[in-house]
């Protein structure tokens, strides 16, 4: 592929690769602010990033009706600008720990690929509607999307899927954005256009969107298909998964998860954790504990941001008696009550990690 082309990146950012480029913040950077600004946005490519021009961009949206294209001008003007603040998170998040027991496929992120951003656009279900989609007539079917506009590297493009259902929800949080934290999206967020799946995993979040379509089964693409999958531990080459890829479902949401991204000492004899954590979908987190003594007690910690149904958490927590060094976990509950459990499962793709967060001092 060439990347003659790139765009340039933010340099707050730790590379985990150059060509396509994949970097994230680290996770005490990230929790200094409730809205990640776009400098401190993790970027995860399959390929290279260019600057399009809005201009000339339209999106084909196939209905019942037919094929219509719509211009960016169209999509601004002709439907009622909505924001909704909701966390992007890579399935790989906290894969560098996963290795660590247990060699994976995949970059090695560690615990910075997450962001929570107020995006802005148009509806989904408004655009659905408006080439004759109607949820109810077509249950159980998928809403597909497709970025033809920069090569990828295991498809000849990249495309995901969500249910139907959620992208007619009611509540309309399922968006085309086209604005992040109140300015036009950045090449490296997808700019002029890009899916916005509230309680999805990032690889649903479709950037450089230009194709719509409905379908009763998920996008045949590789990255819903081969990929972002937890397969059964037993599986660890890609040789033994190659039967096993259509027997297991694609991801949807993550697991509840909480990451420590700070320890400091405030005191001779105390420190201070901050973190960040994240529910499942919809489930917003309703407590977070930390314990220095291997689970033995847990202290609860002070959520210090929370915002809607679909952002991450924020929390902290003074802790006094503490040693002169250690080992801080963190664990969160959810409002049905799920807890983080203190063990992740390994699987080949290192997707879906979320034991107990863990930090040292």
């Amino acid at each position: 592929m060439d990347y003659s082309d790139e765009v340039p990146h933010s340099d707050h950012l730790v590379v985990r690769c150059s060509e396509p480029f994949n970097a994230e913040p680290t996770a005490a950077a990230l929790v200094q602010f409730s809205i990640t600004p776009d400098d401190l946005v993790y970027c995860r490519n399959h390929g290279p990033v260019l600057d399009l021009d809005e201009s000339t961009y339209a999106i084909e949206v196939h209905g019942p009706q037919g094929l219509r294209s719509f211009t960016m001008t169209e999509l601004r003007e002709s439907f009622p600008r909505v924001e909704v603040v909701a966390a992007l998170q890579c399935a790989g998040n906290r894969r560098k720990e996963m290795n660590e027991k247990k060699p994976v496929h995949g970059v090695l992120w560690h615990d910075g690929v997450i962001a929570n951003c107020r995006w802005a656009g148009l509806r989904l279900r408004d655009l659905m509607q408006t080439v004759g989609v109607d949820a109810t007539s077509y249950a159980g079917w998928h809403v597909c999307f497709t970025s033809r506009v920069t090569p990828c590297q295991d498809d000849k493009e990249y495309g995901g899927s969500i249910p139907l259902s959620d992208a007619m929800d009611l509540e309309g949080d399922a968006l085309l954005a086209y604005d992040m934290n109140g300015q036009p999206l950045s090449p490296d967020r997808g700019y002029p256009l890009r899916v916005v799946a509230p309680g999805f995993l990032g690889a649903r979040w479709v950037k450089w969107v230009d194709t719509i379509s409905i379908s009763p089964d998920e996008s045949p693409n590789f990255y819903q298909q081969l990929d972002y999958k937890v397969l059964p531990e037993e599986i660890d080459t890609k040789e033994k998964a190659a039967s096993t890829w259509s027997k297991v479902p694609s991801l949807t949401s993550l697991p509840i998860n909480s990451v420590v991204a700070s320890v400091s000492r405030r005191s001779p004899s105390s420190i201070l954790v901050k973190g960040y954590a994240i529910g499942r979908g919809a489930l917003q987190v309703a407590r977070v504990e930390v314990s220095t003594d291997d689970g033995a007690t847990w202290h609860a910690a002070k959520i210090t941001y929370q915002e809607g149904e679909w952002s991450w958490t924020l929390w902290e927590a003074l802790l006094e008696d503490a040693p002169s060094s250690g080992v801080v976990y963190s664990r969160a509950t959810d409002r049905e009550g799920n807890r983080q459990e203190r063990e992740g499962k390994w699987n080949m793709r290192g997707v879906a990690y979320n034991p107990w967060g863990r930090g040292k001092w």
